[in-house]
């Protein structure tokens, strides 16, 4: 883990994060051109987020190189955002990851059968494999973050693996792959999903779910931070799915950007979306940092955020 003073540096206001990073173009589309959405993240640290002018997917700039994201995302993430110092999950994500993993399953019971195949694409502690497994299904996890992924294989029995790169599985492998809340955290989460894709069954599913940065009820500071490196709305998500033969299963309930899709024969389509960086720039406008913290307008996020954690801690599994 981490020292307390790179953890020290990750909170204190109007300062920068401990990482270099690198200029990128879109992941989505390719373009280099961007517009600037926020420059500041809901701990009000100076975090630089742009829109691509082209098919409007968000991303943090300078993004942090790959072997920054690997090692935060292997030491650090959990402690940073989760509090998880013990080494393992808190009490209160194990709540919260037992309510999610039976909604999931139960979303996708039409395909989680004895002999089916399934990928938890960022499996963290563990539940939603462990509940797959117990419908029959083979499945097995890839988990970055090192306590989590121990956590899973000790508590669970599961198979986790640390990586999945290409040709780690042949094509058409899986009958259903899964991924809750990854695809903002990654470097290149396009090219990833094209990969799931690959490993899908002609007849599979993939189940996909990241947070909606035009989510209405949040203040535009509370929707960024360093661990969401990219950001979606529902027209980006549908739009990197649909570049990886993805679209929507009309068969299984969708709730905004929480999507089962399905393999498509269907021509490629254009990777654009005009005007659409124009209206998140509107929309997610932050307040000026100073004014913000001075309104006191972050404190019921605040308390909210500690409230949660607190209910989903005092639950019963």
């Amino acid at each position: 883990m981490p020292s307390p003073r790179y953890f020290l540096k990750h909170f204190v206001p109007f300062t920068g994060y401990p990482y270099t990073g690198s200029p990128t173009a879109c992941n989505l589309c390719g373009s280099p051109h961007s517009v600037t959405v926020a420059e500041t993240d809901r701990r009000l640290k100076v975090l630089k987020s742009v829109a691509c002018t082209d098919c409007g997917l968000i991303r943090t700039d300078p993004m942090p190189t790959p072997d920054e994201l690997s090692e935060y995302y292997a030491t650090a993430y959990r402690a940073d955002y989760q509090l998880a110092f013990a080494g393992g999950p808190p009490r209160h994500h194990l709540n919260r990851s037992a309510r999610e993993a039976a909604f999931r399953a139960d979303l996708l019971a039409p395909k989680l059968v004895p002999g089916a195949r399934l990928l938890d694409f960022g499996s963290g502690s563990g539940e939603f494999l462990a509940a797959a497994r117990s419908r029959g299904v083979e499945a097995i996890g890839v988990e970055p973050g090192r306590d989590y992924a121990n956590f899973a294989r000790a508590q669970h029995g599961v198979e986790v693996l640390d990586d999945a790169g290409e040709g780690r599985f042949p094509d058409g492998h899986f009958d259903v792959i899964s991924s809750h809340h990854v695809f903002e955290h990654l470097r290149n989460p396009a090219d990833v999903m094209e990969r799931l894709a690959r490993w899908l069954k002609p007849d599979g599913i993939i189940y996909a779910a990241v947070p909606n940065m035009a989510a209405t009820g949040k203040p535009p500071h509370e929707r960024f931070h360093f661990a969401h490196v990219h950001g979606f709305v529902r027209e980006t998500f549908d739009l990197m799915a649909r570049r990886a033969g993805l679209v929507p299963h009309t068969d299984y309930q969708r709730e905004d950007t929480t999507v089962v899709y399905r393999k498509t024969d269907a021509p490629p389509v254009r990777l654009t979306n005009p005007g659409l960086a124009d209206r998140l720039v509107s929309e997610l406008r932050p307040m000026n940092p100073g004014i913000y913290l001075a309104s006191g307008a972050w404190i019921w996020p605040a308390l909210r955020r500690n409230a949660k954690a607190v209910r989903d801690g005092l639950a019963r599994r």
